[in-house]
């Protein structure tokens, strides 16, 4: 027998669960879907996006005769959607998390253009810190992330404003990423899929030189984003494209879809 992991289940865990008619003074025969009362004084009331069944007592003050009609309940994402959303929020929190290094980054770059001098020493000890952290080698010597700065901040101030406006231009890329993501939209799903595809290209010629755990990580992790973009989401009119996606959703929202579950 094949289990389904329920995303379902967490939404309700995280947001609690969505009910209807806990605020109603009589049930029709044709609420039974939603919500049933039982002999004991109490109502059982179906949660619209995980399908268990929570008793609670007839309210004592009820601003409702009876239950809105279907047109007036918004129905949570369930099922596919659902899984979807989850998974393109993650993987906006990723590019969230980039986008502040980033940028964080171009403002220290165009900082330290501006007063090399005072803060050359401290800067390039940050930086190396950092590397090191994050699995890279440490000091100017071993190659990586800081020699590379080393080297553009050792060239005149123009080079540093080029460095700094390419690090922004990154940073705001993938913050337009993390906030389409977020939301689900079909253009940001094209955007993440082609930038972290062309980032694959550096991460596996990385690999060639000295190979550590962050970066094998960063390269499954990047892997898997455009794995998941692409067939999971129908990129390119891929296992039927955006039709099939619009079919597949349809499916699993609606209320045709909440009558098929149990």
């Amino acid at each position: 027998m094949k289990t389904r992991f329920h995303y379902e289940l967490i939404a309700c865990g995280l947001r609690g669960h969505q009910l209807v008619g806990t605020d109603v003074a009589t049930l029709r025969p044709g609420d039974e879907p939603l919500v049933r009362e039982h002999g004991d004084g109490l109502r059982w009331h179906r949660c619209l996006r995980c399908d268990s069944w929570v008793p609670l007592r007839p309210p004592e003050a009820p601003t409702r005769e009876h239950l809105p009609e279907r047109s007036e309940i918004q129905l949570p994402l369930r099922g596919r959607p659902l899984r979807d959303r989850f998974v393109l929020r993650l993987i906006a929190l990723d590019r969230l998390v980039h986008f502040l290094v980033l940028g964080a980054l171009a403002a220290l770059v165009f900082l330290f253009a501006a007063k090399r001098a005072e803060f050359s020493p401290t800067f390039y000890r940050v930086l190396d810190d950092v590397q090191g952290t994050l699995g890279g080698p440490n000091g100017l010597r071993g190659g990586g992330l800081v020699r590379e700065l080393g080297r553009a901040f050792a060239a005149k101030s123009a080079t540093l404003h080029l460095l700094g406006l390419a690090l922004a231009g990154y940073a705001l890329l993938e913050g337009v990423e993390a906030v389409g993501l977020w939301f689900a939209k079909r253009w940001a799903e094209y955007l993440t899929f082609l930038a972290t595809s062309l980032l694959l290209i550096p991460e596996v010629y990385e690999l060639t030189g000295r190979i550590t755990v962050a970066k094998v990580i960063t390269l499954v992790l990047n892997l898997a984003v455009v794995g998941y973009l692409l067939y999971a989401k129908r990129l390119f009119g891929l296992r039927g494209g955006g039709r099939a996606e619009a079919d597949a959703y349809a499916r699993d929202t609606g209320w045709a879809a909440l009558e098929r579950s149990p």
